[in-house]
């Protein structure tokens, strides 16, 4: 209900506002003097025909003149001539007028309203009849209504045959409140009005109890996807460690019956020529150094030899193997080791519990070889994936060279390499005056077997439901 296009005003001694042009209105005092919000109508009084007025002022008449007496009475210019309102004379009422709804119609059945309203699944068709009582001049009423969740705004109601009515189609399931509001014959609005609650009732599948349950039941099935990807790559992951372990036992035990075989034999024969040649001369000396030299060439052949097949017999002790790294590494100079253990060890794959050592290893080697550090520290984790780290004092490296190694060395080189094939990743950190950081990082689902994920997972779930239930969470 927009306020009609005013072309002149008048102010009484009580503050009202009048307006002529199209129409003739009155506006109560300081209702146009504060802020309002977009739902909250104006009051106003439409004077008109009803209230003796010639039909002409209802009619655009250009810019008529106004002139408001002494003794109250409004002069309004019209094309029928002067039309006079006088003011102390009019009827002031401050009733609100009686809000009720008539009928409702739910599909084709009309039924009484009662104090709310329930529809039945499925409803797609709900009429509402509604009205308000004022015995004098009805005439003036005017209707608003909304519907909480369907109506953004407060919509002017119809007025045909004197009720008003609306009609909704397919109301989302839930409680909606209904509200209602009306003018009175003075054009003051109850904007408290009457609010008729309706409720429509949901399918099965609307319900909030079954789309927790497929909520829930969806992130069951994206956990178990995940699971079985992760799986399937872990599973890839050790047919491929074991294919190798299979390769290194079977090169381990050809460089047994072929080449050591051969080395020995070759040592037999030049220590029994060196036992039955007594001269001295150039042919024993050198029957000696071949022999020392074939002896070497054993002992260095059965410890690759052992390298090898130690995969398949060794447990996961890293902590302890780094120890004894770091021991090595502290009786060739003066530097200060430590090893820190987070969470208990656990079975790995043997090809990626090499790896995993051969990276540390030359990281420590390194770090007293070339680092010049006096203090060195590693850490090793075990909560969630398999975190190596290894920190010394030194004077560091360049980033480049951190990066990517250096130009004919291939000791970083191997390590970066070594990590891309457990499909771990490695950081490493350093700065010249700053010492390094070496970070290695490997999932957990590679590093060890899929099934120690299980008890992990079980332990979750009885922990949050464990966890005491708060309303309001």
């Amino acid at each position: 209900m927009g306020l009609p296009s005013p072309s002149g005003m008048a102010r009484t001694a009580d503050g009202h506002l009048w307006f002529t042009g199209v129409a003739i209105f009155r506006v109560p005092a300081n209702a146009l003097g504060h802020s309002r919000d977009a739902d909250e109508p104006l009051d106003y009084t439409l004077f008109g025909v009803a209230d003796g007025l010639p039909p002409s002022t209802e009619s655009p008449i250009g810019a008529p003149n106004s002139a408001l007496t002494r003794d109250g009475k409004l002069w309004i210019a019209t094309t029928q001539g002067l039309a006079m309102i006088d003011l102390p004379r009019l009827p002031r009422t401050s009733g609100k007028p009686a809000i009720y709804v008539e009928a409702v119609t739910v599909g084709r059945n009309t039924q009484i309203p009662g104090h709310a309203l329930v529809l039945p699944t499925g409803t797609h068709h709900v009429s509402l009849q509604f009205d308000a009582v004022e015995i004098s001049s009805p005439e003036r009423i005017r209707l608003q209504y909304r519907l909480d969740g369907v109506d953004s705004e407060w919509l002017d109601a119809d007025h045909a045959d004197h009720a008003s009515h609306t009609t909704y189609s397919d109301i989302p399931p839930g409680t909606h409140a209904f509200h209602m509001r009306a003018r009175n014959r003075d054009g003051i609005w109850d904007r408290a009005g009457r609010v008729y609650m309706i409720t429509q009732l949901p399918y099965f599948y609307q319900t909030r109890v079954f789309q927790f349950g497929s909520g829930v039941l969806l992130i069951m099935l994206l956990v178990g996807a995940y699971q079985f990807r992760v799986r399937q790559i872990a599973g890839a992951m050790n047919t491929r460690f074991d294919e190798r372990l299979t390769e290194r036992t079977r090169i381990a035990r050809d460089f047994h019956d072929t080449l050591l075989q051969t080395i020995q034999a070759s040592k037999l024969v030049a220590d029994d020529a060196l036992a039955t040649n007594t001269d001295p001369g150039p042919s024993r000396d050198a029957l000696s150094l071949l022999s020392g030299w074939l002896g070497q060439a054993t002992e260095e052949g059965r410890s690759a030899l052992n390298s090898l097949r130690s995969s398949t017999v060794e447990g996961n002790d890293l902590a302890e193997a780094f120890r004894r790294a770091g021991e090595e590494c502290s009786s060739q100079r003066q530097i200060e080791f430590a090893v820190s253990v987070e969470g208990s060890g656990r079975e790995m794959h043997p090809i990626v519990r090499d790896e995993v050592y051969r990276i540390g290893f030359e990281a420590i080697r390194n770090a007293c070889a070339h680092s010049g550090a006096d203090r060195v520290a590693l850490e090793l984790s075990y909560l969630e994936n398999l975190v190596l780290r290894i920190r010394d004092n030194g004077k560091g490296i360049a980033p480049d060279v951190a990066a990517k190694g250096r130009a004919g060395h291939f000791g970083l080189v191997g390590m970066y390499e070594r990590a891309a094939r457990i499909k771990g990743k490695l950081t490493i950190s350093s700065s010249f005056g700053a010492g390094t950081e070496v970070e290695l990082v490997v999932p957990r689902s590679i590093v060890f077997p899929a099934s120690s994920m299980r008890p992990r997972l079980v332990a979750h779930i009885k922990e949050f439901f464990r966890r005491p239930f708060r309303p309001g969470l």
